[in-house]
């Protein structure tokens, strides 16, 4: 029975807990980054999915964060899904991203608006897992708003149930769907809604099942996730002890 680790991580752009996008050296982003390479080496996670990750923005030092993770990660996969693009004197190129050990054999990235900065959305991945496709979601969801949340998730849903109907009959199990949430599990908003929503396809689990993600230095609320379907068995989560970012990472371990 295959098992896989994963991880789910916003590193709000690699400036580590500095409040003020801009302000980090691109010394400093290199050195945290580096921290953040440390940290998945010692955690061993077969995939990671990141968030607020810059492909080459002024704000961020300019270079490729994800290839420079890979590198000093040796993950022989990645795939990036950019949500925010604007070029010109202040360049910007950010959104959501994986790391892999296993192949990714198919790779979407939808976009909830059409805003320069601040944009929102989701990386579609499916990776080939022992001979298997195994669907993933790599989510971030409006941060300020309940009626936004609400609406890209009604996106992602419609979009969900319409891939199913095109390659369900190749999925190994339904898909597994994290990220950063931005809001708990306790309120009537996203995260409970999806939950409700998934219950179309099969029993999902929410994970961590206790533990606070934000803000690092003394959480007080859950905000990141990891959704299992039901197939997944033997599972084990965690939220992980940090200082890397504004958010602490997730991990959750299981078979299928």
């Amino acid at each position: 029975m295959p098992r896989l680790r994963l991880l789910t991580f916003n590193i709000a752009h690699g400036r580590g807990l500095n409040p003020i996008q801009g302000l980090t050296t691109p010394r400093k982003l290199r050195a945290n980054l580096r921290r953040i390479a440390a940290l998945l080496d010692r955690l061993k996670p077969d995939v990671v999915a990141l968030q607020e990750i810059d492909e080459r923005s002024s704000w961020a030092g300019n270079f490729d964060h994800l290839d420079y993770l890979r590198v000093h990660t040796r993950f022989p996969h990645s795939v990036f899904g950019i949500n925010n693009r604007r070029s010109g004197l202040i360049n910007l190129s950010y959104g959501n991203a994986l790391l892999s050990r296993h192949d990714i054999r198919a790779a979407e990235t939808v976009v909830f608006g059409q805003r320069r900065l601040g944009e929102k959305g989701f990386l579609y991945a499916e990776l080939e897992v022992a001979g298997r496709c195994v669907p993933l979601v790599n989510l971030h969801l409006h941060f300020g708003s309940r009626q936004q949340r609400l609406r890209q998730l009604d996106h992602l849903v419609d979009w969900l149930r319409e891939k199913h109907r095109l390659h369900g009959k190749r999925w190994a199990i339904p898909p597994i769907i994290c990220g950063d949430f931005n809001n708990p599990r306790s309120r009537d908003d996203a995260t409970a809604s999806l939950l409700s929503h998934l219950s179309d396809y099969c029993e999902y689990s929410l994970h961590p099942v206790a533990g606070r993600t934000f803000p690092s230095p003394l959480p007080r609320r859950a905000l990141d996730f990891v959704f299992l379907p039901e197939g997944c068995t033997e599972v084990r989560s965690e939220v992980v002890a940090s200082l890397l970012s504004d958010h602490l990472p997730v991990w959750a371990e299981f078979s299928f």
